[in-house]
């Protein structure tokens, strides 16, 4: 804890195998930092090939297995979010030949994949989202495709979905289409996002001016690294230490209220955590 307040990363990934892994996690819990939310690598990190939603399960198995450890190391604890990187449509069609059409149904059967451990109780949400990069229609189309499958099983489940896509300020088109499904716009959260976002619920990259936007717009937000823990990019995106250190100088500049806002409100409104009470020493 800082000050008494919980210290929550939104999104990074940790690497079982190759890179820092849990070390990561004690950097994040000396500076402070008590929560994390763990978002599975992408699946060709891992070493899957996916040809069918099945083959992405060990990589959420291996996902959890590393949330559990890190749990053990927080003072508060670690949970997985788990689903299938937008970006696999591009290296699916463009490096092994399946038509957007193909690559659609794989990457959806992963998200099924994904829901069963949210409905189990062994994930706290799912990852979806489409490419931040220009790509043809057929692959835009596919990339919505499998978004929209993401919301339909996060509102049977009534869980969040974290989105990786575009940059944009606007984006309640997105949060519009999970509405038609029942999943309401607070339950869809932008990853690496700036400060102001209309619709998704913004999980703010902790630089310090994206976090002086947040603070002053006064709306709910997260705060996250997207840490990749990737041993080819040591550091990026975000190090570890990070949140830590920018909630300790929000704390010092009198961003109270926004502190509070990113690591304890808005937590428990979009994803049912109680930051505080899964602290050991409440």
């Amino acid at each position: 804890m800082i000050d008494g307040t919980p210290v929550l990363d939104n999104h990074l990934h940790l690497d079982p195998d190759n890179h820092r892994g849990i070390d990561a996690v004690r950097d994040f819990a000396r500076l402070g930092g008590t929560h994390l939310l763990v978002v599975n690598k992408p699946s060709w990190h891992l070493g899957v090939e996916a040809e069918a939603g099945e083959d992405f399960r060990p990589v959420f198995e291996r996902t959890i297995e590393i949330v559990e450890a890190a749990s053990a190391e927080l003072e508060g604890r670690a949970w997985p979010v788990l689903g299938v990187h937008p970006g696999l449509i591009s290296r699916l069609v463009d490096e092994r030949g399946y038509d957007p059409t193909e690559a659609g149904e794989i990457m959806r059967g992963g998200i099924d994949v994904a829901a069963e451990f949210v409905a189990d109780g062994r994930a706290l949400a799912l990852k979806s989202g489409r490419p931040h990069y220009d790509v043809d229609d057929a692959v835009w189309e596919a990339s919505n495709a499998v978004m929209r499958r993401a919301f339909e099983r996060a509102a049977d489940l009534e869980c969040a979905v974290q989105l990786h896509a575009e940059a944009s300020e606007e984006m309640t088109d997105v949060t519009d289409w999970a509405a038609d499904v029942g999943l309401p716009a607070h339950k869809v959260v932008k990853h690496y996002a700036g400060g102001r976002l209309e619709g998704p619920v913004p999980s703010v990259m902790s630089e310090k001016d994206r976090l002086e936007v947040a603070a002053e717009r006064g709306e709910p937000f997260l705060m996250e690294t997207d840490y990749v823990d990737d041993p080819d990019r040591p550091g990026a995106v975000l190090g570890p230490k990070t949140v830590p250190r920018r909630v300790r100088w929000m704390l010092e500049n009198g961003l109270d209220d926004a502190v509070r806002t990113a690591h304890v409100e808005t937590p428990k409104a979009v994803y049912g955590i109680d930051t505080e009470k899964t602290l050991e020493r409440a």
